[in-house]
Order: structure tokens, then sequence, then C-alpha cells
């Protein structure tokens, strides 16, 4: 439990990739722990696609303005989800695990915005997405190009944002 605890205390974003492949085993052990996520009804309504063509790449860092980095990374995994009352909640749930995991693993991620963005439509027709499927997220993955990119960083402190009873 104490590597779990660690673990989620040192999470970050990384927007600075190494030019270096994230070996495909490595790429399913993510989506296999993304598939873990808990799930409203166990209807389990994502999908995911595993993108790492430097050319679709490049084009869906131009979708965002916040998503340049996207065309440096080693991979980008975009998490799709059936439209059902609670697609959000559990693409979000597989999100989180799908950064976990990379993290696990000494790989950095990033989570870009998908639901209702712009972009979504353009990414959706980039890649083929089924109707009835809607984007979630964008996940940019590679290797930290700065080695202290899973330290600490300042966080609100506990007793600034916990209540108990009420507020």
């Amino acid at each position: 439990m104490d590597n779990l605890l660690k673990l989620l205390k040192s999470r970050r974003s990384v927007r600075l990739f190494k030019d270096k492949n994230i070996p495909e085993e490595e790429l399913r052990e993510i989506i296999d722990a993304a598939r873990f996520a808990p799930t409203a009804r166990n209807i389990q309504p994502w999908e995911f696609v595993v993108l790492t063509d430097k050319n679709i790449l490049s084009e869906i860092a131009g979708f965002g303005q916040n998503a340049s980095f996207i065309s440096q990374a080693a991979a980008c995994i975009a998490v799709f989800s059936a439209e059902t009352n609670y697609y959000l909640e559990d693409g979000c749930a597989a999100t989180c695990n799908i950064l976990l995991a990379a993290t696990a693993l000494g790989i950095g991620s990033c989570w870009i915005a998908g639901d209702k963005k712009p972009y979504c439509p353009k990414v959706n027709s980039l890649l083929y997405a089924p109707t009835g499927l809607k984007l979630v997220s964008l996940i940019a993955l590679g290797y930290p190009q700065e080695e202290n990119s899973f330290k600490p960083v300042q966080k609100k402190g506990l007793n600034d944002l916990l209540h108990w009873e009420r507020f």
C-alpha cells in the first residue's frame, strides 16, 4: 500500500519528452490497467486508440492550442466512451488509471481535455471513431526529458481543504 501512496503523490504532468519509443508491451500494460478502472453499472463503455505515428501525433498537436507538445510525445492515447449516463466519469476513471500506470512504468504523461472541446470532431474524424463514441481525453506519453520529472511539487495543505461533516 505504501508504494501506491508514493505513486499517487509522485505523478506529474510531463510535457517534455526524450526521443525514445515506448515498447508495445508497456503500452499494452497501460491500457490493461485502464480497463480495470471503476465503471458505473460495470458497463465499461471505453475504447482506446494508441497513436505512435509521428504524422498523426503532429496533426493532433495542431488541433488544440494547449496540445503542441503531443508532436514530441512517443505515444498518445485517445480515450473514447460510448454515450452512456456516466460516460465522462467512466472515461475519466480510465484516464486516471492510464496516468498512474504510466508513472509506475517510469513514463511521463499529460492529460489533454477532450469532452466538448472544439477539436473533438477533428480527432474523431482523423481516427475514424465510430458514431456514438465521445472523445473523453488525450494522454501524451513519453520518457521525461528532465530527470526530476516525478519530484514532489507544492500542494495545498490537507488542513486547508479537508472538512469534517460540514464546511
